[in-house]
């Protein structure tokens, strides 16, 4: 399902969603695809998204697309 049809269905709410497709731009991770899970009540999404594990998230339909900030592991220093 692309994310404009989820936004069509459930409009200016919180949405949980499993991602098919997506492509990485720069630093980014742009989300093409997704299947949907079902919305989250607004007083349930911090922890809802807390709880996701793999390719889940959970994002609000009031964004215009679906963008994740990759970080890169930066390693952990050792000290002798």
């Amino acid at each position: 399902m692309k994310w404009n049809e989820v936004q069509n269905i459930y409009p200016d709410q919180f949405v949980k969603f499993e991602i098919l497709h997506s492509f990485e731009k720069d630093d980014k991770e742009i989300v093409e695809e997704v299947a949907l899970i079902g919305p989250v009540k607004e007083e349930d999404a911090t922890r809802e998204l807390l709880n996701c594990k793999n390719r889940t998230l959970v994002y609000h339909t009031s964004k215009e697309k679906v963008e994740v900030i990759i970080r890169k592991n930066i390693g952990l220093r050792r000290y002798l």
